[in-house]
């Protein structure tokens, strides 16, 4: 099975993204919402994990309960930061022997370090998210998703550079771009079309997130580089002391953009859900 082979002309699937809990009721509120998500059809869920690979155990194990118990296709995040090959080599033939054979191929955040270190590539190790996708199509097997930025990477100078690295992953075999959050469709849209124009040929799936909190999402926004449009923001400003008004503020943005992604004929939508169900399941019902 490839990411691929989930998106046909006309038939736009949903797929979900969600992160380890830190602890044993957090995932099974994370399990009781994917459960209540799959009513809708998922092509996927992809689950993440922090900064060097930091849960990298808790990312797989939890990749396998959720395809256990829920029996939806799961994909595992995969950073390549602070691994050499031979630590990724044993380590993704252990997922290939477990049946996870879906991988969003990620450069990940070098670890912040005291005053005056810096971070050093291990020997034999990787800088870009494009080395870890050419080596994984060495060792065959796997499916790889990639990230694209619509409004450029936080780290890159400008948009065409940007732009330049993620047709290189492609290039070395990625086979679906997924796209970080954005708030305002005129982002993706130009994206895809400044994509297609260098001969990225792929899916482009557009990342979604229905904000749940005015703080929670400026601090997102900040790290990833998202920008929040006026309108919106003001909104979230006067719903800020109702947390429930402020989460329907969200529904209502995420929906609009959804209606008008759709409309327009992109291959599927991926949900930030933060390891929730409420939000993303008013939306898609509103669809």
């Amino acid at each position: 099975m490839k990411f691929s082979d989930f998106y046909q002309p006309g038939r736009p699937r949903y797929s979900f993204e969600v992160f380890p809990p830190k602890d044993e009721a957090g995932v099974a509120n994370l399990i009781a919402a994917l459960e209540k998500l799959s009513s809708f059809d998922p092509a996927f869920v992809s689950v993440t994990y922090g900064a060097m690979g930091t849960t990298r155990n808790l990312t797989r194990d939890l990749a396998l309960r959720v395809r256990n118990e829920t029996k939806l296709t799961t994909a595992f995040h995969f950073t390549c930061v602070g691994a050499d090959r031979a630590s990724v080599r044993s380590y993704v033939d252990r997922l290939k022997k477990e049946g996870m054979t879906l991988i969003v191929a990620l450069r990940g955040d070098a670890p912040v370090l005291p005053p005056g270190q810096t971070y050093e590539r291990p020997k034999d190790g990787f800088t870009y998210a494009n080395e870890l996708v050419a080596y994984l199509k060495e060792i065959d097997g796997f499916s790889i998703a990639v990230a694209g930025y619509p409004e450029g990477h936080v780290e890159c100078a400008d948009k065409e550079t940007d732009l330049g690295n993620l047709k290189r992953k492609v290039d070395a075999g990625a086979d679906v771009v997924i796209t970080q959050l954005f708030f305002d469709n005129r982002d993706y849209f130009d994206f895809v079309d400044r994509a297609r124009k260098i001969g990225i040929s792929v899916p482009i799936i557009p990342g979604i997130m229905p904000i749940l909190s005015l703080k929670q999402i400026e601090k997102i926004s900040k790290m990833c580089g998202a920008s929040l449009p006026k309108g919106l923001h003001d909104r979230l400003v006067q719903a800020q002391n109702d947390p429930e008004a402020m989460r329907k503020v969200g529904v209502e943005h995420a929906a609009a953009q959804c209606r008008e992604l759709l409309k327009k004929g992109v291959p599927g939508i991926h949900f930030y859900i933060l390891n929730r169900a409420e939000s993303t399941s008013e939306v898609l019902k509103a669809l």
